[in-house]
């Protein structure tokens, strides 16, 4: 059977997903709770992991161990690295890799390649992507598709977002999704990271994001529960 691990690191881009669930039940396990149930239809597991790369690896692992997901699905905010990104956009993962790995003074490694991977940028599913690009046009949400780029750090410097920039690439920068990716990547598991922008991770990002986090939260989440209905009533897409 298909089921669809959805990690959000906050509360706040989880409760909406949480709160439509049908038949739910919660369980501890590493300090999360996870809550499993059917999202419109869809056999889903909803975990709030918890802020930064530790936490969401250790999520996915545990989904993988012990819930049987088959797929996984980040959904978040997160701080635009292109200007043309409008707070609320929504970005959908091409591939995701990590800014804050630099380690090429050992090895002559790129900045975000993590030694030892046979990748720098983690792929994810394509099939995933172009439902949620679908769920996109279908609804008339503005997105793009491209990398994003993680590391434990919020970015709200204009100078330090222009070197991630420069030197990762990307559309958006945030803290779980390249780890997301990572384990889902060595456990062979199906992953897609979904972002919308909360703020332009600059010097106005510490005002910007208490004002927009929710609204961006929600938006990401409703944009994951059309895509969770959309694989429960086209099952031969997974």
């Amino acid at each position: 059977m298909k089921r669809l691990g959805i990690i959000g690191a906050m509360e706040v881009e989880v409760s909406l997903l949480r709160e439509q669930l049908e038949a739910p039940s919660a369980s501890q396990r590493a300090g999360m709770t996870f809550w499993s149930g059917l999202l419109r239809g869809m056999p889903v597991v909803i975990v709030p992991c918890g802020v930064g790369k530790v936490n969401a690896a250790l999520c996915v692992q545990v989904m993988a161990d012990l819930y049987g997901v088959t797929h996984v699905v980040n959904t978040g905010i997160a701080g635009s690295l292109d200007a043309s990104l409008e707070i609320g956009e929504i970005v959908i993962s091409s591939d995701v890799m990590y800014h804050d790995v630099q380690v090429g003074t050992i090895g002559n490694y790129p900045r975000g390649q993590v030694p030892g991977m046979d990748v720098r940028a983690f792929p994810v599913d394509r099939t995933l992507g172009a439902l949620a690009a679908r769920m996109c046009s279908e609804q008339g949400i503005a997105y793009r598709t491209g990398r994003i780029v993680s590391g434990d750090q919020f970015i709200c410097d204009s100078e330090i977002k222009a070197e991630i920039a420069r030197q990762c690439g990307g559309l958006c920068v945030e803290m779980e999704g390249a780890a997301i990716a990572h384990a889902a990547y060595r456990n062979r598991l199906p992953a897609l990271v979904l972002r919308a922008i909360s703020d332009k991770a600059d010097d106005s990002a510490a005002m910007d994001y208490p004002t927009f986090e929710a609204l961006a939260a929600e938006r990401c989440a409703g944009l994951t529960m059309a895509l969770a209905e959309s694989l429960a009533k086209e099952t031969d897409v997974l």
